[in-house]
């Protein structure tokens, strides 16, 4: 199993924080208004640049694996229709008729050669061509070039489908963009990973408190007291900063065990928990032999959806192997709902004004990188890498 010198660099931070009583720190705490929690305002500003104008993750290759394969998402308030054409190439449109606005396709997913709308049956190539109208006499002059499905850009990468839910002028460029992360998610082999397990839960809190919960473990051993708190070691995680991402590295107790092995011979994800938050609401959480996948989108100042895949290496073969995938599941299941329900806890405390501030400690250093991220991204200081127009030429 090949480690990285970032991984190596990472796991000799944990052994000297273990040795001296410390961890990861910070200049001084963090203040945070609390405002930003349940003001309209701020989630509108926060919905049309973060969740239109940056790449989110929106599924995995396998669900498009085939030309004519195709799968539909609503959740970030825009329709959305993804599929991948007969060149093999993956597209993104708008999931709405170009003629009266209908829903080109309702079904959540399926295998089509074109998409025909059911309200007057435009029908579309899987390029998002205009390729029929009805009675076309009734619309002479129709110049069908330019009344195609309004295209979206779509990414393939890492195994994942990336989807900037509005059409731009410039093209991005993902690989920039990712390039922090992409050896470790190179290293992962996701294209080749399988699908477990897919769920989408309807939450009663701001996005951001869900978010801020994968971003910490400061509360492991105290929100997890019964279910994660053993399995690692308590508030000794590594933060590295790479502007807008950041690898969150959760060490297990065994990493300990490597203090009496030479670093020649470490290994690095037998011993980790990896949160990865690629901003702005997509995470990769890394476990020592599978992946979740997990994205959270504001609804409201006081809802929001969390969305998550289980990615495993293979399908399960025997009894055996589905009971093991089976626990996992259910193990996280029960743990993201702890933290759910002490979300949902807070967007209720807010109606007392108990609060007007929430405060960031020097060793959350996940929550302090990430509110600095949302704000230049909304102060138009962070955007999305475009590719040059002359490299273009």
């Amino acid at each position: 199993m090949t480690i990285t010198q970032e991984e190596r660099g990472i796991i000799q931070r944990v052994l000297d924080h273990a040795e001296a009583g410390t961890t990861d720190m910070l200049d001084g705490v963090m203040t945070h208004p609390v405002s930003n929690y349940f003001d309209p305002d701020r989630v509108k500003a926060e919905t049309e640049t973060l969740f239109r104008t940056f790449p989110i993750i929106m599924g995995h290759v396998s669900q498009v694996a085939e030309p004519g394969d195709y799968f539909t998402n609503d959740d970030l308030g825009v329709p959305l229709l993804i599929t991948r054409t007969q060149a093999g190439d993956i597209r993104a449109f708008y999931n709405v008729c170009r003629h009266r606005g209908a829903r080109v396709e309702d079904k959540p997913c399926g295998k089509a050669r074109t998409f025909s709308c059911p309200y007057h049956a435009w029908t579309y190539g899987l390029d998002g061509k205009l390729r029929g109208v009805p009675q076309q006499f009734g619309f002479e002059g129709l110049d069908k070039s330019k009344h195609g499905l309004v295209e979206l850009p779509v990414f393939e990468r890492f195994g994942l489908i990336w989807v900037v839910p509005s059409p731009q002028e410039d093209e991005i460029d993902i690989d920039v963009w990712l390039a922090p992360m992409a050896e470790q998610l190179q290293g992962l082999s996701l294209d080749t990973h399988v699908i477990y397990r897919t769920w989408s839960l309807n939450r009663n809190m701001n996005w951001r408190i869900a978010l801020e919960g994968f971003q910490e473990s400061y509360h492991f051993c105290y929100a997890h007291a019964k279910t994660a708190c053993h399995a690692y070691l308590d508030n000794q995680s590594v933060h590295l900063s790479y502007g807008a991402h950041v690898r969150h590295a959760v060490p297990l107790p065994k990493i300990l065990d490597l203090k009496d092995v030479p670093a020649e011979d470490w290994t690095y994800r037998p011993y980790f928990l990896t949160q990865n938050y690629l901003f702005p609401a997509n995470f990769a959480q890394v476990q020592t032999d599978h992946v979740y996948i997990h994205t959270i989108i504001p609804t409201g100042p006081d809802t929001c959806i969390f969305n998550c895949m289980m990615l495993i290496p293979e399908e399960p073969r025997t009894e055996k192997a589905e009971r093991y995938w089976a626990k996992n599941y259910d193990l996280i299941r029960i743990v993201f709902d702890e933290d759910f329900v002490i979300g949902e806890g807070i967007q209720k405390g807010f109606a007392t004004g108990a609060n007007t501030e929430f405060l960031f400690g020097s060793f959350e250093c996940g929550l302090q990188y990430g509110r600095r991220a949302i704000d230049a991204a909304l102060a138009g200081e962070l955007t999305v890498p475009v590719k040059s127009k002359m490299a273009a030429e």
